[in-house]
């Protein structure tokens, strides 16, 4: 059992690092990430057409082999956005897709959902809508199908 924040998955040259916000109790008291069964993360993965299928949890480094990385940028010390940002520039992946419009807004001033017009270290931007079970809806998906469409073009 893991307490505090769990380890990045991140590698160099992934088609995308996923970062959220900052890991859930469950999550943290699972060891992995997006462990609470009220967040949709591992299923907007798979109906987005980002992994092949429905990964659980504990799967999480298994992303890697998918191009995927995933990070939170409260690793315990609060929101730490110049560690974020020499993170990206280490590993460098094609894309940053953030998923709470409160991390997008802490990286620059005026995000909006889907693609940005400004770039993180050399990295593509995209704002996801939440995998949070509160924010379910049409929009939810539809972000998470726009960064899978946009990723495959690549």
């Amino acid at each position: 059992m893991m307490t505090g924040v769990l380890p990045d998955i991140l590698a160099p040259g992934l088609q995308v690092v996923i970062c959220g916000e900052a890991a859930g109790a469950m999550s943290l008291e699972r060891g992995h990430y997006y462990a609470s069964p009220n967040n949709d993360f591992w299923k907007l993965l798979h109906e987005s057409g980002l992994t092949p299928r429905r990964l659980q949890p504990d799967e999480d480094a298994t992303l890697l082999g998918y191009g995927i990385g995933l990070t939170d940028l409260d690793k315990g010390e609060g929101m730490d956005i110049p560690r974020f940002r020499r993170k990206m520039e280490q590993y460098r992946p094609a894309w940053v897709a953030v998923h709470s419009m409160k991390v997008a807004r802490l990286l620059h001033p005026k995000p909006e959902f889907g693609l940005q017009a400004w770039r993180l270290a050399d990295s593509k931007v995209f704002v996801l809508r939440s995998p949070s079970g509160a924010a379910r809806g049409p929009k939810q998906l539809g972000s998470w199908r726009e960064l899978a469409d946009l990723l495959k073009e690549e």
